[in-house]
């Protein structure tokens, strides 16, 4: 029996990151330091470094000294995360993992961990308690977890389960709660629990009695296994933060252990204490052959109250607004990272000091931005699962980090100079919004040439809508003060808008949106340019269909820079050279699309509705509709006085796309958009949703979803596939008995359903539920507010929604031949193409205070753009001024590569490393990592994808490794001093390269390479 100490430490709950730390946290850290030099035979292991790190900066000398000591001795572990940390501070790398409270599990954290070179294992515990069940009838506590794709083994990660419910001494040591209570033996002053009064201190007198309870639970724990082994873990949430409890447990465990030891050959046992890294060791030395497992481990449900099921689905969506601030801080910081990593290493090599000098001091801004982003992936974080406060405070974080990694300052010059950066290293197409002044302007690309483009008006809401749309989570600041025009603006000509009232939606008086598509190489920096004109652009300006929206109520004599038509009655129908669209002229939502290459129509009806909320068994955590309703499903559009759905439809044209807009008061205002341009972003449909809630009690027990009705028949009962964690897809099917509740799962990039010859894809653009309940249909679920607290422990409801702008694609896809069956299912090149383009758009930025365009003066735009802003973002400005206070001027165009990557390979990031001795200065180092993203080539394969070249794929398209870059594939001005293939999180070492085209890559894989630039 290994018996593991260990000390729960959420980065935030119930109280925030910083109060833990000062309050407990800090005590429990100091604590150990002290208590593991007295007792030599004790072990402590620890997996938070994000307050671990935090301890160390203010530790003295002699506590961090001890520290290594016990790390070099093996007393303490460090598991799981924050390997160049622990690297830089430590001098060790991580071997084990150690999840214990994370609610289900997916395939991809023990990919992870396996591909950074974890040798140990990894322990989870919150699974679903029939699979527990499962596990143990099958004596599988151990087993290798292998993803989907591998038949070769080669990911294989063996992953220990906790065969009781939760991680608790009460609900670890043995199948009985009530025998494991004798068990904790803290007892601190004041406190008053379950196991404070049933725990006696072990003494000479009951130690028999007590050793022999104990080593049944043991025994019964013990025959869960194939093997001899049990891991015991000892500790709780904020554990060991008093040091009367380290003597309390080390003392009375230690007379147990003594006694049970001294009678080894009576009992055959032998209990130590231990770490998990010893609990793996053991295990592998008894066993050589695992059991394996492909899938994962959700939904997670427990049994706790009421002796009913109660299923964790609804964290999956919990608080959308903080999921798409997460990915806005994401998006930001990756292209931040890429532009940092480049110009700081092109103002290296050519000894531009000032900018040298300007980039060191930025490098700790990047850090603090890593740290907020890393900090939110915490699973009562992400999840939304804190109180209100503590969410409050993780959204200034991410804020912060945002604010850290892109300059935000409005331009009011003119004309607009554009600096795009395209931050993927594949071509690709990107949509540009820019607000102006006047509708008389005109767009020109880096050859200076005229592009197509398309001017919309910008809508002001007279109804119940309040703050300008340019201020939402999920859409980047719009280079310009949208608030101009003196009232709010919420842009449905131009994505989303709403209202109603009498009024409706009115056009704001000088204030229009520019939109173009701009066409950008691989990994570069594009500057375009707005500018005015002196004659009306007519046939730039957009058409728009609506009932009352040119008219003005305040000016009679108003007359709109708009051609403005009326609706015509019934359905109405929009095309562009691929599709034709038919929506709903009643409700204004889509009906069906025919694909014009095949003249094929697929039924894909949207429907907009809310679950009732279950009060009590509904909250931040769980998800259950109200079993009482009278109606599965409420009705959400409505208004509550009349019953009757009030809405405004408005459609806008042009050369560029055209946009349907419906607008429900204030709960909904629904856009759907096609583009005319040649290209991927023609053969989709663009969906946007703002969404609020509006204060409470408003919207109460109300768990809102958007769903795809279609004639797509995939299985009855149906399945789905759905991504876990935009890294892979699994295969789901419904399990009738269990609920709607049991059958959502978390999507975090794309979720599709299909059957023989299509597929209908819903790519997104932050993490939600998603579900098929019945065939044809595919939904997500959007927000969710609950006034009542679900019992897990946070003690309130959700009540904190805000206004909110979701993005989506809606693709149909031919499906050529069917992929068989046991083949693992992948989205099409075109998905990836699309979704990658979703989560990571263009960086914008309005660059003021430059000469005209053209020659090259010292620095690239990579470097100005870094240099004044520290990277990137989707609407920005930077003041590009030398240092002599001079206007540099600005290349047209910058390619950071020679030659494109192949259109599966994506670059997660190119981050710069920090120097291993100091650590706030950035290294001459880079980890450059990707992934190259499987593909089917069954679906999606009348669309082409432009400049999309696969040459490094294996031979006949198989999965074994193949070269994952074009020949002469680099960074253009930048020398490189050595190329490593190294372990995911850069620790390992594997082989030194001469090239990046030397690189072999299966699909599915990520890899990292370790660069160093010339010094």
């Amino acid at each position: 029996v290994i018996l593991v100490p260990h000390s729960h430490n959420d980065p935030g709950w119930l109280k925030t990151y910083e109060s833990y730390y000062h309050y407990q946290t800090r005590n429990i850290l100091n604590n150990m330091v002290d208590k593991l030099q007295h007792f030599h035979n004790m072990t402590f292991m620890w997996t938070e470094i994000a307050f671990f790190a935090q301890w160390w900066e203010s530790a003295h000398p002699t506590k961090r000294r001890v520290v290594r000591n016990l790390l070099e001795q093996g007393r303490l572990e460090i598991t799981t995360g924050g390997h160049q940390w622990v690297k830089n501070n430590l001098g060790l790398a991580p071997k084990s993992g150690w999840s214990i409270d994370p609610f289900g599990h997916g395939a991809t954290v023990p990919y992870l961990l396996r591909a950074a070179g974890f040798g140990g294992g990894t322990v989870i515990q919150r699974i679903h308690y029939a699979w527990k069940q499962w596990l143990a009838e099958k004596e599988m506590g151990d087993v290798l977890w292998r993803q989907n794709w591998d038949s070769e083994g080669v990911t294989d990660m063996l992953v220990h389960n906790q065969p009781f419910d939760i991680y608790s001494i009460k609900h670890s040591c043995g199948p009985h709660p009530q025998v494991c209570l004798n068990f904790d033996f803290r007892k601190i002053p004041g406190e008053y629990t379950e196991y404070s009064v049933r725990a006696v201190p072990i003494d000479e007198h009951n130690v028999k009695q007590k050793a022999e309870l104990l080593l049944e639970q043991y025994g019964r724990t013990g025959s869960l296994f194939p093997h001899n082994v049990v891991l015991m873990p000892l500790g709780d949430d904020f554990r060991y933060d008093h040091d009367i409890e380290w003597d309390q447990q080390y003392k009375n465990y230690k007379m147990l252990f003594d006694y049970i030891n001294q009678n080894k050959d009576k009992y055959n046992a032998e209990v130590s204490f231990g770490t998990p890294s010893d609990y793996f060791a053991a295990v592998k030395e008894r066993t050589n052959n695992f059991h394996t497992l492909k899938g994962d481990f959700f939904v997670y449900s427990d049994i706790f109250s009421e002796g009913r099921p109660a299923y964790w689905s609804g964290y999956f969506t919990t608080r959308p607004y903080w999921k798409i601030l997460d990915r806005e801080l994401e998006a930001n910081l990756r292209s931040a990272e890429i532009l940092y990593t480049v110009a700081l290493n092109r103002a290296r090599q050519n000894a531009f000091n000032k900018t040298i000098q300007l980039l060191e001091r930025d490098f700790e801004r990047l850090t603090k931005a890593r740290q907020a982003l890393a900090l939110f992936q915490h699973h009562d974080a992400i999840t939304g699962t804190s109180k209100a406060f503590v969410m409050h405070d993780y959204a200034l974080k991410l804020f912060e980090g945002i604010q850290d990694t892109v300059p935000l300052v409005v331009p009011r010059n003119e004309p607009r100079r554009i600096v795009l950066f395209n931050s993927l290293a594949q071509q690709r197409q990107d949509v540009v919004k820019v607000r102006v002044a006047t509708a008389n302007v005109r767009v020109l690309d880096s050859d200076g040439n005229e592009i197509p483009f398309q001017i919309n008006p910008v809508w002001n809401m007279t109804g119940s809508f309040g703050a300008a749309k340019s201020t939402e989570a999920g859409d980047g600041p719009e280079p310009d003060d949208s608030a101009k025009s003196g009232s709010t603006a919420a842009g449905a000509g131009g994505g989303g808008g709403g209202g109603g009232g009498a009024g409706g939606m009115q056009m704001a008086r000088d204030l229009y949106e520019v939109m173009f598509v701009a066409d950008l190489p691989p990994l570069s920096l594009v500057t375009y340019v707005v500018e005015r004109v002196s004659e009306r652009n007519l046939e730039a300006r957009s058409v728009v269909y609506c009932a009352s929206c040119g008219r003005s109520s305040s000016d009679p004599s108003y007359v709109s820079p708009f051609e403005i038509k009326g609706m015509q009655a019934g359905d109405i129908q929009l095309e562009n050279h691929r599709m034709k669209l038919l929506f709903d002229g009643r409700s204004g939502f889509l009906k069906a699309v025919t694909r014009k290459a095949t003249g094929r129509t697929t039924q894909c009806g949207l429907q907009f509705a809310a679950y009732p909320s279950a009060q009590f068994h509904s909250g931040a955590y769980l998800f259950m509709p109200d079993p009482n309703s009278r109606d599965p499903e409420r009705e959400i559009l409505a208004d509550e006085s009349s019953g009757r759905r009030s809405l405004q439809i408005v459609i806008t044209s042009g050369p560029i796309a055209s946009e349907l807009t419906v607008v429900y008061s204030s709960i909904l205002a629904h856009s759907v958009r096609i583009y005319h341009a040649a290209g991927p972003l023609s053969e989709g449909i663009y969906i946007e949703n703002i969404i609020d809630f509006e204060a409470p009690p408003k919207n109460r027990e109300t768990e809102l979803f958007m769903r795809v009705v279609s004639d797509i028949s995939n299985g009855d009962p149906p399945e789905f596939y759905s991504d876990l964690n935009g890294f892979q897809m699994q295969r789901r099917v419904k399990v009738e008995r269990i609920g709607i509740e049991g059958n959502y799962f978390p999507i975090t990039t794309m979720a599709y359903i299909q059957d023989s010859t299509r597929r209908l894809s819903l790519l997104v653009n932050h993490a939600q539920g998603a579900a098929s309940w019945q065939p044809g249909w595919l939904e997500v679920m959007l927000d969710r507010r609950t006034l009542y607290d679900d019992s897990r422990g946070m003690g309130e409801g959700i009540v904190d929604n805000k206004r909110m702008l979701t993005k989506f694609w809606l693709l149909l896809e031919e499906i050529t031949e069917g992929d068989p069956k046991d083949k693992y299912s992948r989205p099409s090149l075109f998905a990836h193409h699309l979704s990658n383009g979703l989560l990571y758009p263009a960086n914008l930025f309005v660059v003021e205070g430059i000469t005209d365009p053209g020659g090259s003066s010292g620095q690239s735009a990579a470097a100005a753009a870094a240099a004044t802003g520290s990277g990137g973002s989707a609407g920005a400005a930077a003041a590009a001024k030398g240092s002599d206070g001079r206007d540099l001027d600005l290349h047209k165009k910058v390619q950071l590569l020679t030659r494109p990557f192949p259109c599966d390979v994506h670059l997660l990031n190119l981050r710069t490393l920090s120097d291993s001795t100091y650590m706030q200065f950035p290294s001459w180092s880079a980890l450059l990592v990707l992934h190259r993203q499987g593909f089917a080539c069954s679906a999606g394969a009348g669309v082409v994808v432009p400049q999309c070249s696969l040459k490094g794929t294996a031979p006949g398209g198989g999965d074994g490794p193949s070269l994952a870059f074009h020949p002469r594939t680099m960074f253009r001005d930048v020398k490189l001093h050595a190329l490593t293939h190294t372990s995911l999180t850069g620790l390992h070492a594997k082989a030194k390269l001469k090239a990046l085209d030397q690189l072999q890559l299966r699909p599915m894989e990520l890899a990292t390479l370790n660069v160093t630039f010339v010094l």
